[in-house]
């Protein structure tokens, strides 16, 4: 992850530089340009501003990173130096780079940046001085989150203590509102649970997961989707630490919460898979009353694929073999088996004769059929299965030689021991091969 940020902070100047940069694309006509040059920065400052949150609701993060590198020059130019607005720009941009790109590195630099600043800021006296905390509260936030990305846990937990401490003093002082102060918590109760976490550390993070979410009920409302991060984390922590019943309900909780605010169909099946597959760990554990939670979430998570075609229809299958595997555990082979064999026909169609998913099902088709006693159709399905991981991986593969070993003791079967062995014929590849590399396990 280092490598990456370092690869991308070598090409930072020339971002800046082209940020700043009056020159005009090539469409653009000479009198617009003559505005934009003789435009007062401070109103190009405000239409910069603008621009930046207009691309970053519009996910174009590029875009919306220059916009706010452009503000930092122009704050520069507004008020020089030493003023805490230019302080404020550098946590803009650092925030930028942290919630858009996932450039940590970049992200601690500006806002170390900006803690330099205000440690020298001249704040006029008509100024607000609540503002100027306002921003450091930002700041410390920020510079805790790039240091949690950057799995600096001690630092990170200290400057998150310094923004938590900052918005009780101003809200002790009246500067902030009581919602303002919730909506701040929020955040930072997030942030030390994501550090508790990358130190492993549930039973803390879990605390600090609740408290996160208390707080962004009250100032968001329970309905909000700024409380489906927090859901999904907080579940994830629940089902680590065997709260299956919390965690089932908290990921209930978003699902509803992404079915009521009309998300696309991924991620309303994505969503309700998380569900289903929250039930299947249960279920694992020794719960077995979360059985129609699992089958009503896989069922639900497969209907929103199931007229898809291309990367819609492969996703479908994957799912469907997903919930085949659990009726297996569960003790409804039978009908896994059904829908095994169905799907065979849909399989080849999708990912070729010749792949992986072919081969697993073929696979799972023959332990059906052993299963049932018909030692025969086990062994043509398992040397079809053997004969394409031949291909896809090569005799010396683990999963090639296992499927061999199996062979060899269903040989050892006496209804089979009669017959002659066969070496798995390598047939010459065709259209259908999928293509998959011998490393994947």
């Amino acid at each position: 992850m280092h490598e990456s940020q370092e690869s991308c902070f070598s090409n930072h100047l020339d971002e800046i530089v082209a940020a700043v940069s009056l020159t005009a694309p090539e469409n653009t006509p000479s009198t617009l340009m003559q505005t934009a040059v003789f435009q007062p920065p401070r109103e190009k400052l405000e239409l910069c501003e603008e621009k930046a949150k207009s691309y970053s609701s519009r996910h174009e993060y590029t875009k919306a990173i220059q916009e706010l590198v452009r503000c930092v020059a122009l704050t520069r130019i507004c008020y020089g130096d030493a003023h805490w607005k230019r302080a404020e720009a550098h946590v803009n941009l650092a925030q930028g780079y942290l919630q858009l790109k996932g450039l940590s590195l970049q992200a601690k630099q500006h806002a170390e940046k900006a803690k330099e600043i205000l440690t020298n800021a001249v704040v006029p006296p008509y100024d607000d001085h609540a503002e100027v905390f306002k921003c450091s509260i930002e700041l410390f936030h920020t510079l805790g989150r790039a240091s949690l990305a950057l799995q600096k846990f001690k630092e990170a937990a200290e400057n998150l203590t310094k923004a938590e401490t900052l918005s009780k003093e101003l809200l002790q002082c009246g500067r902030i509102s009581q919602e303002k102060w919730m909506e701040i918590q929020a955040r930072t109760k997030l942030s030390f649970a994501q550090v508790y976490q990358g130190q492993k550390k549930s039973k803390e993070a879990l605390s600090h997961y609740q408290e996160a979410l208390e707080y962004m009920e009250t100032s968001k409302g329970d309905k909000s989707l700024e409380c489906l991060p927090v859901l999904k984390e907080l579940a994830g922590v629940e089902q680590a630490l065997g709260l299956h019943d919390a965690s089932i309900n908290h990921l209930l909780q978003a699902h509803l919460i992404i079915l009521k605010r009309k998300s696309s169909s991924e991620e309303a099946m994505l969503s309700a898979l998380c569900v289903a597959r929250a039930a299947v760990t249960s279920i694992a554990s020794g719960r077995p009353e979360h059985h129609d939670v699992a089958e009503q979430y896989f069922q639900e998570s497969m209907a929103h694929l199931k007229a898809a075609e291309g990367m819609g229809k492969a996703k479908f299958l994957s799912i469907q073999d997903e919930y085949c595997h659990f009726l297996q555990v569960t003790g409804q082979e039978e009908k896994a088996t059904s829908i095994l064999r169905e799907s065979l026909e849909s399989k080849v169609g999708v990912f070729g004769d010749l792949s992986p998913e072919v081969a697993e099902t073929y696979r799972l088709l023959s332990g059906a059929d052993l299963a049932q006693g018909n030692h025969s159709g086990a062994h043509k399905k398992l040397k079809k299965c053997l004969q394409i991981q031949t291909l896809l991986y090569g005799p010396q593969d683990k999963r090639t030689m296992a499927t061999q070993q199996s062979m060899d003791v269903l040989f050892k079967v006496p209804e089979m021991a009669g017959k002659p062995r066969q070496p798995p014929k390598a047939k010459p590849a065709c259209t259908g091969v999928a293509q998959h590399t011998a490393g994947k396990s």
